[in-house]
């Protein structure tokens, strides 16, 4: 009877963890998918703005995620989402109703602000499950993701008929929705015990260990941004960003069970099988298989292939190299530092497609390079921890520190 009410609890966060997901998928794809083009062809920006509005909102999110991912542990996970979800809400409803650039940076700032408190938020009760139920969680949290990634697009496209402030405020109350589910979570992470947000992150820059996979997987972020920023940029219109879109999410979800399974995720070969999907995707772009349907279906299956294995295989090595109450701070130190290399990367990426074709191409095989070295990089955490690493002080669920040897 006593496992039973833990498990029921477990049960519950997931569900509603689920949830929360179904609804903010929903809104941001809806949203996101079509904002390229709702940028270039309403209010007439040119590639190199829309790149810098775009990175903007990464680099605020990815920035903030520093402290933010930390406070998370300290502060009730909870809250932090539903005030998470209300940004993103106005965020949201800001980008289909203004039309000036100091506009469009306010959105990208409420946006990622909203970004960098959702995810920590949502990521943390997950985490906080017991293991058997985390795979299995996290597993059903991406799948929807991935599903709403694929129909969110195909509402996007239909509601964009009437006019883009339709799909933002779509979007706006997806999240309104989103921030209720939230307050529904009955089982709240417990705080570290002797430590506040600095402590945290102090902790995560430490962890040689965690500090070397944040480093080689760094790109994952980079990858995923921009690969819907340069469809649209390189000339696809609505429709074929749409396709793109929907394929994408689609592989992405049939892949997700297949990680989770037999921890698959956990193992370093799941990191650098996707690097190589995503980065042979941008080399078929850079030689212009996005200028017809078929080989942007394969540029698109490519990228799911990539984005499904890479989501879980971050999650799940964060949640084995972090202790139990740090996973928080140890996630926001490494998107972090993912947030600086994607916005530096859009930022280049935008500037070189305003070239012309020649600094197009160049943009989409450095890309492509950038994952190939991340795939080539060598591992550092392939499973427990061993040797002196095994015998730094570890905190216990509860904030006790214990010492683990080399026997564990």
């Amino acid at each position: 009877m006593s496992t039973d009410v833990p498990d029921r609890r477990d049960r519950h966060t997931v569900a509603v963890v689920v949830a929360v997901q179904a609804a903010a998928s929903m809104g941001y794809f809806a949203a996101m998918a079509h904002v390229v083009v709702h940028l270039r062809d309403d209010l007439g920006l040119a590639a190199g703005l829309i790149g810098l509005v775009l990175a903007l909102r990464n680099l605020v999110q990815y920035a903030l995620f520093l402290p933010v991912g930390a406070l998370a542990d300290v502060l009730n996970p909870v809250r932090t989402g539903v005030l998470a979800c209300a940004l993103r809400a106005v965020g949201f409803a800001l980008l289909g109703t203004v039309s000036s650039t100091a506009g469009l940076v306010v959105a990208a700032v409420l946006l990622g602000t909203g970004g960098a408190l959702f995810h920590p938020a949502a990521q943390s009760l997950l985490a906080g499950v017991a293991e058997r139920r985390r795979a299995r969680g996290y597993a059903a949290y991406t799948i929807t993701l991935q599903i709403s990634a694929v129909v969110a697009p195909l509402l996007g496209l239909a509601l964009l008929n009437v006019g883009y402030w339709l799909v933002a405020a779509a979007s706006a109350g997806l999240w309104a929705t989103a921030a209720f589910l939230f307050s529904l979570v009955r089982q709240v992470p417990r705080a570290p015990a002797g430590g506040g947000v600095v402590a945290g992150v102090r902790t995560a820059l430490r962890d040689r260990v965690f500090m070397w996979f944040a480093v080689v997987s760094m790109p994952t972020m980079l990858m995923a941004d921009q690969a819907a920023v340069v469809v649209p940029l390189g000339g696809a219109n609505a429709g074929a960003v749409t396709v793109f879109s929907c394929v994408l999410a689609a592989v992405s979800a049939a892949v997700q069970p297949w990680c989770a399974v037999g921890g698959r995720a956990e193992r370093p070969a799941m990191l650098r099988a996707g690097m190589l999907f995503v980065g042979i995707g941008y080399l078929l772009l850079a030689t212009g298989a996005g200028g017809h349907l078929a080989g942007l279906v394969a540029v698109a299956v490519l990228h799911g292939f990539g984005g499904g294995m890479l989501q879980p295989a971050v999650f799940h090595s964060i949640a084995r190299l972090a202790p139990p109450a740090r996973y928080g701070a140890y996630l926001g130190v490494r998107a972090f530092f993912s947030g600086l290399l994607a916005f530096a990367g859009g930022t280049a990426v935008g500037r070189l497609f305003e070239l012309g074709p020649t600094g197009t191409a160049t943009a989409l095989v450095a890309l492509a390079l950038i994952a190939f070295a991340s795939a080539a990089a060598p591992r550092a955490f392939p499973g427990r921890r061993t040797g002196a690493e095994s015998a730094a002080p570890r905190e216990t669920p509860r904030g006790e520190t214990v010492k683990v040897g080399p026997r564990g």
